[in-house]
């Protein structure tokens, strides 16, 4: 999924390699023009079209000696994909309008958010270049099936923050806490970081509260449909979501959601959650 860190798996592939004194070039593929895509990959020569006014040198010549890292692959255009696999195959390359055979010595790392199976079988995607393209599989997560890790890279977030602009660390209330476990972060970690950031800059007195987690609006359908869950794991979720929203407040939640407090009693019990912890307002 989009900002789960595709890229920095693959920054941690290249520096933890043999290349990494070489170049790291990273490449969205779905923001290059169908119409620009060969020449922004293999370059150009002065001349090769209108407006060419000198030679470019493209992103798999300038990765020479080190990584490529072409992100949304899944968008290559069709016409362009049976030039990458011949490069791929003969590591060479010519540049566009060029005769010029130019060698290549790159690691490629590739990412996708889609189902090759189901875009080779739709034709949107040629077989024989997956096929060359296929290697290590490294399956990124979303950000709501990592558990631990938000808390984890929250404080992650919190600190790279705070040494950068030389400030104190701010701490998490545990009110804060439970919001970060709460939220289903449709956009994961890029999501995470943005939230992190202004959180800091909201906290007062030393102190990251739930007030100061500004997240988007909505999210309660996508948290509790994100996996495959029973009616009663369902009903449960939306009543910890409803506690967590209204500070443990269980008439509240109650008369919000047209149940009988017991109904939240004996969640809470089952739980083993300590009374001293919720109301009875």
């Amino acid at each position: 999924e989009t900002g789960t860190g595709k890229e920095m798996v693959a920054k941690a592939v290249h520096y933890g390699s043999e290349r990494a004194e070489g170049p790291f070039i990273p490449v969205n593929m779905a923001a290059i023009p169908e119409n620009l895509v060969e020449s922004e990959l293999f370059g150009y020569e002065k001349g090769a079209f209108t407006g060419a006014n000198s030679r470019k040198i493209g992103f798999l010549e300038a990765a020479n000696g080190g990584t490529l890292f072409l992100d949304e692959i899944g968008e290559t255009d069709m016409a362009f994909q049976p030039k990458l696999l011949r490069a791929l195959q003969e590591r060479e390359i010519q540049r566009v309008g060029g005769t010029e055979l130019i060698p290549l010595d790159i690691r490629l790392v590739v990412a996708t958010n889609r189902d090759f199976a189901e875009e080779i079988k739709a034709g949107n995607f040629r077989q024989d270049l997956y096929y060359r393209l296929i290697g290590i599989k490294v399956n990124l997560p979303p950000l709501r099936e990592r558990g631990d890790d938000v808390l984890l890279l929250a404080k992650h977030f919190v600190h790279l923050y705070c040494e950068q602009r030389d400030m104190p660390e701010p701490r998490f209330s545990p009110e804060a806490i439970k919001v970060l476990n709460g939220h289903s972060w449709p956009g994961n970690v890029r999501e995470l970081r943005a939230v992190i950031e202004l959180a800091v800059v909201m906290a007062t007195e030393g102190r990251i509260t739930a007030e100061d987690l500004q997240l988007a609006e909505g999210d309660l359908l996508t948290s509790v449909v994100a996996t495959e869950r029973s009616l009663k794991d369902y009903t449960e979720a939306i009543i910890r979501h409803y506690l967590t929203k209204y500070d443990g407040k269980v008439k509240t939640v109650a008369d919000k959601l047209d149940i009988h407090p017991s109904t939240i009693y004996r969640l809470l019990k089952a739980d083993g959650a300590d009374a001293s912890e919720v109301s009875s307002e």
